[in-house]
């Protein structure tokens, strides 16, 4: 773990800029210091900065003005929505202008005919889907916090969730954003309207999964999905993390596209079944299948799964035989997270990719890691993409654990990157893995990134220390494999 080689610069706001913010706002402006608090964090607990100011708009015009007055005196500004995140990426800087989202909640207009949604920030995943499931429509990006998470915080993280290796992250379902940039200029990216295939170059797709970094969505135009017209859910127990994870690249080899490939190791399913009592069955490791499509086909696949599980030494086979069984099912999936307070006093979630084909040896890794220091290692995953979430679990009661913990999460993140893949899927870098950006790419690599985020913000105003490493918070540069970008290599960087 890379520590901070200076400190923080001291931010104040301008009694000036208060002022002004308290006409636009009235009783949005929030400067009561215990109530500033509760901004300090997101879903991340283990870094906290107390904003100067916390701003709740209901307007685009609101969030015009706040954004004008940040860029007018140079102030800070941290966008944020339900404060789900679990990289930090809504962490305030000491003394910023948090722009608080939630009140900004509507869903405006729903087009069935053009199966498209138009929403504002604040609307949650599971709004949207309540919105339009009379007519047999759903918004299929779901990450596990979908009640409570929120469309702008799905935007700048591009989240996922278990059902995205069928139907895509939510860069697949953003059709068009309503972006303030930083100056507070507003402006379209993509298509108001819904359109797809625009020509020119895709701003729409460089701001979604920015991370705040680039300006803040005021509105969005999503697509919606039909419903399939059969499910089936598929529990699978085996002895061994490795034949699970076998089984899902037998899977994926035979040409089954699944909706959802879920694996569940021991420690995980304890937990779970302590906090939701979803009846899992006692195993080493768990593996769920869903399948949706045409009735005949779902039917032919199952059995084709069923099979290849078998071939794997499967111990027990369950297919939930109702919608009720089903939603259990994934309350149980969903729970995980949570569920792990109860095995373990502190735990730290990541987020890893690596290849499917990967994953038996990976998973080795982690156990030896586990091992090696001492630490738990509880593992949750979507399986069917090679999205880990590897818990290390830990007390944070006794000295120097919490360090330990941070830097054996961190080691788990190389070991993805040292696989061909990356250091996050869906939960995105934030403040919590930036310093990692230095192992996974090389300097020209993140020059070129850094060009693409000054052209929309110079001063660096938008959501500041996220994303990219710097020297003050990550002193010296990782030794790590430093793989050059192909278009790097081609001097392409150049012509920024």
């Amino acid at each position: 773990m890379l520590t901070p080689t200076a400190p923080a610069p001291t931010i104040t706001i301008p009694a000036a800029m208060l002022a002004e913010l308290s006409r636009v706002l009235g009783t949005g402006l929030i400067l009561d210091e215990a109530q500033r608090q509760t901004y300090e964090c997101d879903g991340l607990t283990n870094f906290r900065a107390v904003p100067g100011a916390v701003t709740l708009p209901r307007t685009t015009a609101e969030v015009q003005a706040i954004v004008r007055l940040c860029h007018q005196h140079r102030i800070p500004f941290v966008s944020r929505g339900a404060g789900t995140g679990l990289s930090g990426g809504a962490l305030p800087t000491e003394g910023c202008v948090v722009i608080g989202l939630a009140r900004m909640n509507r869903i405006l207009s729903v087009d069935f005919d053009n199966e498209r949604v138009f929403a504002e920030p604040g609307v949650t995943n599971s709004q949207v889907t309540e919105a339009v499931k009379h007519r047999g429509y759903f918004f299929a990006p779901d990450p596990s916090s979908q009640t409570v998470c929120t469309l702008g915080g799905n935007v700048a993280e591009n989240a996922g969730g278990a059902h995205c290796l069928k139907y895509g992250f939510t860069s697949t379902h953003v059709l068009g954003c309503e972006v303030v940039l930083p100056t507070g200029e507003l402006t379209w990216l993509g298509s108001e309207h819904g359109v797809v295939n625009e020509p020119g170059y895709d701003l729409l797709g460089t701001f979604v999964g920015s991370e705040g970094t680039l300006g803040v969505v005021t509105s969005v135009v999503l697509r919606i999905v039909r419903k399939p017209e059969t499910v089936q859910t598929l529990l699978a127990a085996f002895d061994n993390i490795g034949a699970a994870a076998q089984t899902v690249s037998d899977v994926i080899a035979s040409g089954i596209l699944a909706s959802a490939m879920e694996i569940m190791d021991h420690t995980s399913i304890v937990a779970s079944e302590a906090a939701v009592h979803a009846g899992y069955p006692d195993c080493e490791a768990l593996l769920l299948v869903e399948l949706d499509g045409p009735t005949a086909e779902v039917n032919a696949q199952m059995q084709s799964v069923r099979e290849l599980a078998a071939k794997n030494s499967a111990a027990e086979q369950r297919l939930a035989q109702s919608d009720a069984e089903r939603a259990v099912v994934w309350k149980g999936r969903k729970a995980a997270f949570a569920a792990m307070g109860r095995v373990s006093p502190n735990y730290i979630v990541q987020d890893g990719v690596i290849p499917r084909t990967a994953l038996p040896r990976v998973l080795a890794q982690f156990d030896a890691l586990s091992k090696a220091t001492g630490l738990r290692i509880a593992n949750v995953f979507h399986a069917g993409d090679g999205n880990l979430h590897p818990m290390v679990l830990y007390d944070g009661s006794i000295a120097g654990e919490e360090a330990r913990a941070l830097d054996v999460s961190y080691q788990l993140l190389r070991l993805c990157v040292d696989a061909g893949g990356s250091i996050t899927g869906e939960h995105g870098v934030g403040r919590e893995k930036q310093c990692e950006m230095s192992y996974m790419y090389a300097q020209p690599d993140l020059a070129v990134m850094q060009r693409v985020r000054h052209a929309f913000d110079p001063h660096e105003l938008a959501n500041p220390e996220k994303l990219f490493p710097t020297p003050r918070l990550c002193g010296e540069r990782h030794n790590g494999p430093h793989r050059e970008h192909p278009l790097v290599t081609a001097g392409i960087a150049e012509i920024f």
